[in-house]
């Protein structure tokens, strides 16, 4: 790293090194010489390329040299073909069959799709991880009752597992949309300039052979072509590639958000992990900020900006080709999944360093909780042979009183204004009332349904592979 020019926060912060590695400026033109070598071996076998030109080709296809590429590209302002003169002037044997019946895009389309596909991949193992990791807590928290909120004010008691298992199963839509990404990210193939394979047709006498060349080339990257190209791969596919993602970045947003909440002193019950000697503010010593949790709700909102840029290059890339694509796919392909690779580190770490404070859950229960019952102190009187509106009344009437005293800093009376009422114990035992007021008793299937869902994870099948070539690492 030069520290002493910009760099993007994904060449170093964010995202794992081996990622940043495949996305590196080296393993690029790396693989596109496996492309080109591919294609001379395809050729070879039609007689179009020697063997001895072949080999030579393989021999120097590890030999990048970036400067001396970018010294030729300021020049003639074209990246590919100043790559193409470096490998061929050092294959002085092969280097005159390189690029044979080629366009740019049958070469950079290729890698692009290989390294998008090996990324998503490896997103998608991540992805398994951390939904095995959901599924340990939502069961180990399955029973644990706690107070649900709607509209940030306390509705009914829930389950934390029953909670966790809310964003869980969120991330299973995310895993599902992900795997369909994955399976539909075709490549454009080798078609030459306007996507007919006229050039390859041309050069084996309109044989109809240029499939087999094609389907050579693409073999050795394990990738599978449509039906139909122009000069690249339809674009549309980058969109329902950052789009998937973005998806997930909402998702692991939520749960982010969700945790900054709960975290704060008004609710308490959950913390993220908070290291021995690590800073909350540098002018408030006592800080403990979620600070995971906030930087995933940051870096997540890149994702649908990614995203859209996307939606536009699809929208506007005019008959077969413009090039108005092209700068941004250099930023947004690449730093989308390393983006999306953080995101899931940081909410690994979160999850896996939960930290739950029982005693905070009681209370906000004890506090809260009571409310939940009185549609079923309501239920039992009535069918005890009671008139509904004036019982509603009345448990309206003591609800409010308690509230009163709630915002006054005392605890929740309401089970002893309710027990205490004529109305209700003509009815019901006031035991019964302070038993139907119980939250505990108020949390229907939650432990049931959280620990299905985790069933559900455990029975995952793992995420699909791409298959690596040659070229991949530096």
């Amino acid at each position: 790293m030069d520290y002493r020019t910009y760099a993007s926060p994904f060449s170093w912060r964010y995202g794992r090194a081996e990622l940043r590695s495949l996305f590196s400026e080296e393993t690029r033109r790396r693989l596109w010489r496996s492309v080109w070598v591919a294609l001379a071996e395809a050729q070879a076998a039609e007689g179009l390329v020697t063997e001895a030109e072949v080999a030579d080709l393989r021999a120097h296809a590890g030999n990048v040299d970036v400067e001396a590429a970018l010294e030729i590209e300021r020049e003639i302002h074209h990246d590919l073909m100043a790559e193409i003169r470096v490998f061929a002037s050092q294959a002085r044997i092969g280097g005159p069959k390189l690029h044979l019946g080629a366009t740019s895009m049958d070469v950079e389309d290729t890698v692009e799709t290989y390294r998008l596909r090996l990324a998503l991949a490896s997103i998608g193992e991540r992805l398994h991880e951390l939904l095995a990791v959901f599924a340990q807590r939502i069961r180990a928290c399955a029973d644990l009752t706690c107070m649900a909120f709607t509209h940030l004010q306390p509705a009914e008691p829930t389950t934390l597992g029953y909670r966790l298992a809310t964003y869980a199963q969120d991330l299973l839509i995310d895993e599902a949309a992900l795997r369909f990404a994955f399976e539909n990210l075709t490549t454009k193939g080798l078609r030459g300039a306007v996507g007919t394979s006229a050039s390859y047709e041309h050069l084996l006498d309109r044989s109809g052979r240029s499939a087999a060349i094609e389907g050579y080339v693409l073999a050795q990257f394990g990738l599978e072509a449509r039906e139909i190209a122009t000069q690249t791969y339809p674009r549309k596919l980058d969109y329902l590639l950052l789009s998937t993602l973005a998806g997930l970045g909402a998702s692991l947003s939520k749960f982010a958000a969700d945790v900054r909440l709960l975290s704060s002193p008004e609710f308490g019950e959950v913390a993220e992990p908070f290291g021995r000697s690590q800073v909350g503010s540098s002018a408030m010593p006592f800080k403990r900020n979620p600070i995971l949790s906030e930087r995933i709700d940051s870096l997540a909102r890149l994702l649908v900006g990614y995203s859209d840029v996307a939606w536009q290059n699809a929208a506007t890339n005019f008959l077969e080709r413009t090039l108005d694509d092209s700068a941004n796919r250099r930023t947004i392909l690449p730093e989308a999944l390393l983006c999306s690779d953080e995101l899931l580190s940081l909410a690994m770490r979160v999850i896996e360093g939960l930290r739950v404070n029982e005693r905070r859950i009681a209370h906000n229960l004890r506090t809260y909780g009571p409310f939940a019952g009185t549609e079923a102190v309501l239920m039992e009187a009535v069918r005890s042979g009671g008139d509904r509106q004036e019982l509603h009344e009345a448990i309206r009437g003591a609800s409010m009183h308690a509230w009163e005293a709630l915002a006054r800093g005392e605890d929740n009376p309401l089970s002893q204004l309710l027990a205490e009422n004529a109305s209700l114990t003509s009815r019901i035992d006031p035991a019964e009332i302070r038993r139907l007021l119980d939250p505990g008793k108020h949390v229907g299937t939650a432990p049931q349904r959280a620990r299905l869902l985790a069933d559900k994870i455990d029975r995952l099948q793992p995420f699909p592979r791409q298959a690596e070539v040659s070229g991949t690492r530096e």
